[in-house]
């Protein structure tokens, strides 16, 4: 094996029983902690612009603006720190060797699933029957 990371097109390129080798894995490693890098950036700098603006004193008329933008950056960093969280469970997955497999069937979850989606737990059919469950809940 070369020290050489694949790339999107190498990966699919690769035959079906090469499935969670050690270049894919190298791959799908370096593909998430790039995007745990972005998001942490993007969590720090999210922090950076709330503590600016508590710091700011505003004006009466500016607090229910600046109270509503606050409540929405929160949201966000909830959101991305769920996704972080994801990340460094994908990554833990990559470390024990079940990443790449459903959680549910034991099946491999696809290599375009998870270019497009690298947190995936679950096959497309597992995760549309989880969805599907969801709906009938909701519709109950």
């Amino acid at each position: 094996m070369s020290d050489q990371v694949l790339t999107a097109d190498d990966l699919l390129a690769q035959p079906k029983d090469a499935y969670m080798n050690e270049e894919q894995h190298a791959f799908f490693r370096q593909l998430l902690l790039e995007q745990r890098v972005e998001l942490q950036a993007r969590i720090d700098g999210e922090f950076k612009s709330l503590r600016e603006n508590e710091e700011r004193g505003s004006d009466v008329a500016d607090n229910g603006s600046a109270e509503e933008q606050r409540q929405w950056q929160l949201r966000l960093l909830e959101r991305e720190k769920k996704l972080l969280d994801k990340i460094d469970q994908a990554l833990d997955r990559l470390a024990d060797g079940s990443y790449g497999w459903c959680a549910e069937t034991g099946e491999p979850i696809g290599l375009k699933r998870l270019l497009l989606r690298p947190t995936a737990t679950l096959s497309i059919e597992a995760k549309e029957r989880e969805e599907e469950k969801e709906r009938h809940v909701r519709e109950a």
